[in-house]
């Protein structure tokens, strides 16, 4: 598993590159035919294509049952070069690189548990559809369709996910996820001259940005973080332009209606300055249903088998483990890695947990 892994990580693949994304989809796609995967490619002019992978039972008596669908991505947040600074090593029985933890360690996870299942049964127990995106860490916005139509037919979603801390707890509530852009048009004008006669873009901004911030409610588990700020073109100059990206976290989908509400309801304080206000909630969130609890209570079960007690976690980030959910087929995640530091230089994951994490994917295939 640790050498799969390598592999993985060592193609780097950011998801603004769609060669070096459509690289490692091609590797992946001779990896799963090796298994008697069929695969497709579903193919993307603007992201890298993502790739679907269907395996058959076709002696099995469970042949006809619905496919359980495995959900990951391989794309990453890091720019292609991190490996010279970022090298994919091993260290006090830790695995480090960019991407280890988040999630090429889960895709390994996919093919060994399957490997697994077809030495011991001599073919998959049950159809399985497996389904790699080459565009999560960015909205997901050329496979969410896919996503959403092959969860449709399957009886349960499992997502390869990494865990949620190093206890290895497996995600039954994942946050809603949005993006929000407020721009603002002031009017221009020389700032020594004639101060007087600008309207500052970044005076409204920040104004703006003070208002939102009280729609922050921590406790109901809502966020509105002004990550990126943008504007002005000189110091001497009354900024025309001003903008904003704003990452909005939700905890139930409840709670989205009111809040898109409230950020498109800004009105301006000066009132020769306009505001414009993009985007909105991307993922709904993965909120604890009896279907999500029923297949964290099979994995509990499974665990239990080898003497390890699983535990559960509700996160604040999102993943297409949101859509499925969302749609009401039973969705657990979290299955992947156990590590630490995704998005960050000392991601890395546990290499002694990679059995386990095995054991219980396969056991999930099966009884799902």
């Amino acid at each position: 598993m640790v050498d799969t892994i390598r592999e993985l990580v060592e193609i780097e693949s950011p998801s603004d590159n769609k060669p070096a994304v459509d690289r490692i989809a091609a590797f992946l796609a001779r990896k799963f035919e090796a298994l008697a995967g069929r695969t497709l490619l579903h193919r993307s002019r603007d992201f890298g294509d993502s790739l679907q992978i269907n395996l058959d039972a076709p002696r099995s008596k469970a042949a006809n049952r619905p496919p359980v669908l495995l959900l990951g991505h391989y794309d990453t947040v890091y720019p292609l070069g991190t490996l010279a600074n970022m090298p994919c090593k091993i260290e006090s029985g830790r695995l480090h690189g960019p991407g280890v933890l988040d999630m090429k360690s889960g895709i390994a996870l996919m093919l060994h548990a399957i490997a697994a299942l077809q030495a011991w049964h001599g073919e998959v127990p049950r159809p399985v559809t497996v389904f790699l995106v080459s565009d999560e860490e960015i909205g997901s916005y050329s496979s969410r369709k896919i996503t959403e139509t092959l969860a449709k037919e399957s009886a349960g979603v499992l997502v390869l996910e990494p865990a949620a801390g190093l206890r290895g707890a497996v995600k039954t509530a994942r946050k809603g996820v949005g993006e929000y852009g407020l721009r603002v048009k002031g009017v221009a004008a020389h700032a020594g001259l004639d101060p007087g006669k600008g309207h500052s873009a970044i005076l409204e901004l920040a104004r703006q940005i003070a208002v939102a911030s009280k729609f922050n409610d921590l406790r109901q588990g809502v966020s509105v973080n002004p990550g990126v700020i943008q504007g002005g073109t000189r110091t001497n100059v009354v900024a025309a332009e001003a903008s904003v990206g704003f990452d909005v976290r939700i905890k139930s989908a409840k709670q989205a209606a009111g809040l898109d509400r409230k950020l498109r309801s800004l009105k301006p304080f000066d009132k020769h300055c306009k505001l414009e206000m993009t985007g909105g909630i991307n993922r709904l969130p993965m909120e604890r249903t009896a279907g999500v609890a029923a297949l964290y209570k099979k994995a509990q079960t499974i665990a239990l088998q080898v003497g390890w007690k699983l535990e559960e976690a509700a996160v604040g980030g999102g993943s297409d483990g949101n859509f499925t959910a969302g749609m009401g087929i039973p969705t657990l995640d979290g299955l992947g890695g156990v590590g630490d530091g995704a998005h960050a230089v000392h991601e890395f994951i546990v290499i002694s947990e990679l059995p386990r994490r095995a054991l219980l994917l396969a056991g999930m295939i099966e009884s799902v």
